[in-house]
């Protein structure tokens, strides 16, 4: 049905096709898949079972409005946001733009969402069904990030199963400095004084840009190793990478996400691996639309993988249909649960 009616779809401007979605996915109006489980896909994750390793990533359930939808769809967890302290509008529209030729996004949205107050009170009022995790960042006139990303973790760390610290994202202005040693430090090690303070065991994942020179990526991973921080997620979207871009879309000032990213996201994972290895969990981000891109991000080093782009693209049994390839490669290769093949790629 997706596939039929997709042309009409992408007639309408990316944020109202999105938003006609997320009302969709609210009145129920997508049903609930049959959805198979499969010991071979089983995983333990912070004290839950999931029955996937496909995710949805931050950015499409930004307010938390319909998480419990999407693991009907057969996601094995869901990350809400990002969410700031304060409500904010984002950047001026049109603001999200599709390349259909590159089956991929650009969006310069600006961490539009309502705000911490209406989120936290979202997901109180509505159980989650699975593993959920919320993402988070500063507003964008904020005079202190590192207490904007501590109102939100204080909010959020007794409903999540795990945080997200955001700093990553192309379209707030200097966020990607937190990527900087002495930045990221001084975040990481106050994030942890509060939670110790709280009392709180919620795992902490820092998301990161896929921009990061090697030799920043040694820094981030030393950073991350001595402060016990649990995830990592890689990536987020790039504002380079535009050479080989079709659609003239590729002017648009904003991130990149979906099929371009894919094996500049893989690289970057496979050199995070060799230098974490399994002492901080992987989540791997970016060009997933197939059982092989979920393949290729574990044997790279994720542990599990998320995916928004090619929801898009693929439409809402995107998981479901995954799921079942995944369990036929497994099951070809008499492999007997997908943490098997984690950071199993070898090095050419």
């Amino acid at each position: 049905m997706f596939n039929i009616l997709r042309p009409l779809i992408f007639k309408f401007n990316p944020e109202i096709a999105h938003s006609l979605a997320i009302k969709a996915l609210k009145l129920g109006n997508i049903h609930t898949l049959n959805n198979k489980k499969s010991p071979l896909l089983e995983q333990s994750m912070f004290n839950k079972k999931i029955y996937s390793p496909i995710g949805v990533a931050a950015g499409f359930d930004k307010n938390a409005e319909v998480y419990n939808s999407l693991f009907n769809l057969g996601f094995g967890f869901v990350e809400v946001g990002t969410v700031t302290p304060k409500p904010q509008y984002g950047n001026p529209k049109p603001r999200v733009f599709r390349l259909e030729e590159d089956e991929a996004l650009i969006n310069r949205l600006g961490f539009n969402n309502k705000g911490s107050e209406n989120v936290s009170s979202r997901v109180k009022n509505n159980k989650p069904r699975g593993l959920l995790g919320i993402n988070i960042g500063p507003n964008k006139d904020s005079i202190n990030r590192v207490e904007d990303y501590l109102i939100c973790f204080k909010k959020f760390c007794n409903l999540a199963d795990y945080i997200t610290i955001n700093i990553s994202s192309p379209n707030t202005e200097n966020l990607r400095d937190f990527h900087e040693r002495g930045e990221l430090s001084t975040l990481i090690k106050t994030i942890n004084k509060e939670r110790n303070n709280n009392n709180s065991t919620i795992p902490i994942a820092v998301k990161i840009s896929p921009d990061l020179t090697f030799d920043q990526i040694e820094s981030v991973s030393e950073i991350l190793i001595e402060n016990n921080v649990e995830i990592i997620i890689i990536s987020n979207s790039t504002d380079k990478n535009r050479d080989t871009l079709k659609n003239i879309n590729k002017l648009e000032k904003g991130g990149l996400s979906g099929k371009p990213i894919e094996k500049i996201s893989n690289n970057i994972i496979n050199r995070f691996y060799k230098l974490i290895g399994k002492k901080i969990i992987i989540i791997g981000v970016g060009g997933v639309d197939s059982a092989h891109g979920v393949y290729e991000k574990m044997t790279s080093g994720a542990t599990i993988v998320q995916l928004y782009t090619g929801m898009v693209f693929k439409g809402p049994k995107i998981a479901s249909t995954i799921n079942d390839e995944l369990v036929k490669i497994l099951e070809k290769d008499g492999i007997k649960n997908i943490r098997e093949i984690i950071g199993s790629k070898k090095s050419s």
